[in-house]
């Protein structure tokens, strides 16, 4: 089985994360799928509006998948069952002590599996049908923290994975506001080849990379048209972060409050959804790999 689909054409998964976040963020998700730009959202099984994204998502708007929450967040598991996942009854505040974690061995995977089972199955139990799964912070960069996920998925049915890792781009070199986020990602690539590896190895399906990591938080219509006007053959995802910046926000615990409006007017935009159309851009989702 092949990981992603290259057969010389463009196909592109536009993804927005953060799915349940908050009402403004529920809204905006919406309404780009309504455009006809956004084609899938990864729902926060932990999130406080997730009620109110389950409802959007039977709609049948847009195709959802999980947006597992291992950092920043409250568990769904008793955090005495997670040891190694949390501290005191929190997940980790931040990816870099995540990912030291990870690194270090300090994390048990059996632990991860156990989480991401319970949002998988808070998801399932909701009626929503999953077409795949990605991870908040990007945590499943790392293989610690990969292979007991792509397992977990493995075991609940999900046949699709988000494929972290970006290409290299010149964009990057000429925007010096981007040189340490760039040069991370492109660290991070190291990773890449164990990830392919295992997802082949379960059986789940993946795309060839992902655009937009670098530049997130600063993802407005110039970026967009310079990501389309780039995108190699091949099936891609462009990973986003749409939303309002309302009190919901205002009061969540987020770096991207005014950046989610500047991507929502962005996403949809009739001059970003022209380009697709000229680039000939073919839009799908994750379960139509």
């Amino acid at each position: 089985m092949q990981p992603y689909i290259n057969d010389g054409l463009r196909r592109l998964i536009i993804n927005a994360d953060d799915f349940g976040y908050t009402p403004g963020v529920n809204r905006a998700v919406a309404e780009c799928a309504r455009f006809g730009t956004v084609t899938s959202a990864t729902l926060m099984a932990n999130s406080v509006e997730f009620e109110d994204a389950v409802a959007i998502a039977s709609e049948d708007v847009v195709a959802v998948g999980c947006h597992v929450v291992l950092v920043d967040g409250e568990p769904l598991s008793p955090a005495e069952k997670i040891p190694t996942l949390v501290e005191g009854t929190n997940f980790r505040a931040s990816i870099t002590d995540l990912a030291r974690a990870a690194v270090t061995g300090a994390i048990a995977a059996d632990e991860i599996a156990i989480e991401a089972l319970a949002q998988f199955k808070k998801l399932r139990a909701a009626g929503v049908n999953i077409t795949h799964f990605d991870s908040h912070k990007h945590a499943h960069m790392f293989p610690a923290v990969f292979r007991p996920l792509l397992a977990a998925a493995k075991a609940n049915g999900i046949g699709a994975v988000r494929n972290p890792f970006e290409p290299f781009s010149l964009n990057w070199i000429t925007s010096p506001g981007l040189w340490l986020r760039g040069a991370e990602t492109a660290a991070l690539r190291s990773f890449r080849e164990s990830f392919l590896k295992e997802v082949k190895s379960v059986g789940l399906k993946t795309t060839e990379g992902t655009f937009g990591v670098a530049v997130t938080g600063r993802l407005d219509l110039t970026w967009l048209k310079r990501i389309v006007q780039a995108l190699p053959e091949g099936t891609w995802e462009l990973v986003c972060h749409p939303g309002y910046d309302d009190a919901s926000l205002r009061a969540a615990n987020t770096r991207l409050r005014e950046e989610r409006d500047i991507e929502r007017e962005a996403l949809m935009s009739a001059e970003f959804k022209h380009l697709l159309a000229a680039e000939q851009i073919e839009l799908i989702d994750y379960g139509d790999l």
